[in-house]
């Protein structure tokens, strides 16, 4: 009898090995009041439409936030994507900001 007719399969697992270790998330802020806040987006979904709304409603509430909106790192989507990921945290600390907020469409 063949392998094949005798019902054996190989099977796989549909999830690869973990390639990242988790990581503890970074300490939250007290407060957003007189930090620097960065918008992040992959140009995908709305982001444009959203971004204004969102700096409007956090200057609302809170003093002195400042804002580094998302054309200045590039778009977290495309053909730039690796580029873009690579230098963000080097321009996160010499931007000195304190918060990002990052949209992303599907």
């Amino acid at each position: 009898m063949s392998r094949r007719n005798r019902g054996d399969y190989a099977v796989v697992w549909p999830r690869s090995a973990k390639a990242v270790e988790v990581k503890p998330l970074a300490k939250r802020l007290d407060t957003i009041e007189g930090k620097t806040i960065a918008f992040l987006w992959d140009d995908l979904f709305r982001g444009d439409e959203i971004w204004p709304i969102l700096k409007q409603e956090i200057g609302k509430r809170y003093a002195g936030v400042n804002f580094i909106d998302h054309d200045s790192f590039g778009s977290t989507h495309g053909d730039d994507e690796h580029r873009v990921l690579a230098e963000l945290p080097g321009k996160i600390k010499s931007m000195n900001i304190d918060a990002v907020v990052s949209g992303m469409g599907c």
